[in-house]
């Protein structure tokens, strides 16, 4: 297969949307999530916790022995996995929550970047990193300490890599999606967080109401395009509600 996607928790919400999307467009999906589902014949399922660093090695170990860099025109990576941890102030949220939820979201991702690189660091084809960060790396809200600070990190990495990358002889081009608030699990369990924890939670509960949320789909059509259209590049953090 010439077009390959490894995607992070391609297996629900916005991941399913993104891992369809570019399989209705010609790409080998690979999803690397804790979950699988039955019957999903578009996608290459590989159950691993993406927290434990030994199983995520063995997870891409497996997928580069599929795939054939002689032939591939281009090879992307999606960061797409990550959790909101305990929503709370910070003094309430377990040391082990804290750990769990900065390693999902941000260790993990830098852990897949790191072997992506290093897995085709003499590939010659195109090749993309795409994380899936968000607004909230640059607006502080109240108890959601760990996923501010872990996509905040995740849109500096972005930067790094891009400036690395720009020595190689056969650069990877990396850039940040924030997809905006879109109609997946994750935007449930904000609105069922209660006022007292969360005092924005009423914000998200007025999207829903107002059907105001986006459809996964329709933000991986957003970010495919920005794939096609080579924008995708220089480190970068996108607004899909801007493009």
């Amino acid at each position: 297969m010439p077009k390959t996607l490894i995607i992070t928790g391609g297996s629900r919400g916005l991941g399913l949307g993104i891992a369809k999307r570019f399989h209705k467009k010609g790409f080998r999906v690979f999803s690397i999530a804790r979950t699988q589902l039955k019957k999903c014949y578009e996608i290459e399922q590989i159950q691993c916790d993406i927290s434990d660093p030994t199983a995520l090695k063995t997870a891409f170990d497996s997928i580069f022995s599929n795939i054939n860099p002689q032939t591939t025109e281009s090879i992307i990576l999606i960061n797409n996995a990550g959790m909101l941890g305990d929503v709370d102030t910070i003094g309430n949220i377990s040391l082990e929550n804290i750990q769990q939820t900065i390693h999902v979201n941000l260790t993990a991702p830098m852990q897949t970047s790191a072997l992506f690189i290093k897995q085709t660091e003499h590939w010659k084809c195109r090749k993309n990193i795409i994380n899936i960060s968000s607004g909230a790396a640059h607006n502080a809200y109240g108890s959601w300490s760990m996923y501010c600070a872990s996509k905040a990190g995740l849109d500096m990495m972005a930067k790094v890599i891009s400036k690395e990358q720009k020595k190689r002889e056969y650069p990877i081009k990396i850039a940040n999606i924030y997809p905006g608030v879109v109609d997946t699990d994750m935007q449930a369990e904000v609105r069922a967080t209660p006022p007292e924890k969360f005092k924005s939670s009423q914000r998200f509960i007025e999207f829903h109401l107002k059907g105001e949320l986006l459809a996964p789909d329709d933000v991986a059509k957003i970010i495919y395009k920005l794939y096609k259209k080579k924008k995708l590049n220089g480190g970068k953090a996108i607004d899909v509600r801007k493009v």
